[in-house]
């Protein structure tokens, strides 16, 4: 992590995705995340992947670097605890960000600007219209999975839904962006505001932004899917003498250049382009020949294993890389290794030590420290009840006798 964001306090309440991963971008720049849950775990407690006992590596993955609360917010009690936390004074304090249903009630926006005028709270929504959507819900209505999978033919495809939930992934981002941009327009003008942001919000634009939707809009078609080809340049995937798989990708001139001389199929390439009547100097007409451009580089990866086809493209042009299982890749990939410095190996109670990503960011002005485990829930309760909000040991541990309040728990 860095100290980038040091001074900054973000009270989080979510699940899943795409807030825990506001939350902990964030955290990982240094902000103090606190996040709260029940005192058994909220609902993405146990979710998969998990280890052989049963514990979440989702969980601990997606909340690195957070301080950890566990209250019982049915108890009106606990409301009040948790509402004097999200509009605390200071002038890095009174943020909040939950993708929870926040609309009414004590968690919304006009009861908590009660206690704060300059609140900002950022609220991710499904829809709009605050109806409930999540990843794979936005993913199949907007288009993606009709070109994803198989080359379709004539007939008519069959969807296939990505496993990366990329979608989230955008919000997460979104939304840490967007406690940024409000943070730095309270600095400004000294006002708070509600901020809302739709996940179907976050797919439709980038489909857009894409060309995705224009490209039905004005051509009035639907695009086929292409397997692994990439569409409107030339990309394709290639099996090696030893049974691995690799990926080719044609993005530039240069590019193109060096392929044809590191495989030596300038000339046999040259005979598909005359006979097609393409110019393979032109991307897209490279797409509209990656079959007949492909059948030459399959025979010539065939010949090779991966390791002669990777001694082949060293040094040069050639854009491409090897099909890793997860396993190969923590096996083989130096970048995902102790060899970055994005990644550390710590040690996360209840699982074990392993290798654990900080933030992508590499800011010059900083220098890059190891991330901060995952805690365990409910770990800081104490310490927020007692340092950040001033209750006493006495206080604190009635609210413990009554089961207000709890921690640490070991979710089971």
């Amino acid at each position: 992590m860095v100290k980038i964001l040091e001074g900054l306090r973000v009270v989080e309440a979510s699940a899943f995705v795409a807030a825990p991963l506001g939350g902990m971008t964030l955290a990982q720049l240094g902000a103090d995340v606190i996040r709260f849950d029940p005192i058994r775990g909220g609902i993405d407690a146990r979710r998969w992947p998990v280890t052989k006992d049963g514990r979440s590596l989702y969980w601990a993955g997606l909340n690195k670097g957070k301080r950890s609360l566990a209250i019982d917010a049915s108890r009106p009690e606990a409301r009040e605890i948790l509402a004097d936390l999200i509009a605390a004074p200071g002038e890095g304090n009174g943020i909040f960000l939950t993708n929870f249903p926040a609309t009414k009630g004590w968690m919304s926006y006009p009861e908590l600007r009660e206690r704060r005028e300059d609140l900002i709270m950022v609220n991710l929504l499904g829809n709009p219209d605050g109806t409930s959507a999540v990843d794979y819900t936005v993913n199949c209505a907007a288009g993606f999975p009709f070109v994803t999978g198989n080359h379709h033919a004539d007939g008519p495809p069959h969807p296939v839904n990505h496993v990366l939930p990329a979608w989230d992934a955008l919000a997460g981002v979104n939304l840490a962006l967007a406690i940024l941009a409000a943070e730095r327009h309270r600095r400004l003008t000294g006002a708070g505001q509600l901020v809302k942001l739709a996940l179907s919000d976050i797919t439709f634009a980038m489909t857009g932004n894409l060309g995705f939707i224009q490209e039905a809009q004005i051509n009035r078609e639907d695009r086929k899917g292409y397997g692994n080809y990439l569409y409107g340049a030339y990309g394709s995937e290639f099996e090696t003498r030893d049974g691995r798989w690799i990926y080719i990708v044609v993005v530039t001139g240069n590019m193109w250049k060096s392929l044809l001389k590191s495989t030596g199929l300038t000339e046999a390439i040259a005979t598909v382009e005359s006979g097609l009547g393409l110019d393979f100097s032109k991307e897209g007409e490279r797409f509209l020949g990656s079959e007949q451009i492909s059948a030459p580089i399959k025979d010539w990866c065939a010949e090779r294993t991966l390791a002669q086809i990777e001694e082949a493209f060293e040094g040069t042009g050639v854009c491409w890389g090897p099909y890793r299982t997860f396993g190969q890749m923590l096996d083989e990939d130096p970048r995902v290794s102790t060899a970055n410095p994005m990644f550390s190996e710590l040690e996360q109670p209840g699982i074990g030590r392993y290798l654990v990503p900080g933030s992508p960011i590499d800011f010059g002005a900083f220098d890059r420290e190891p991330p901060r485990r995952a805690p365990i829930l409910g770990e800081h309760t104490d310490e927020i009840l007692g340092r950040d909000l001033g209750l006493s040991d006495g206080e604190i541990a009635r609210l413990r006798d009554a089961g207000v309040v709890a921690g640490p728990v070991e979710i089971s």
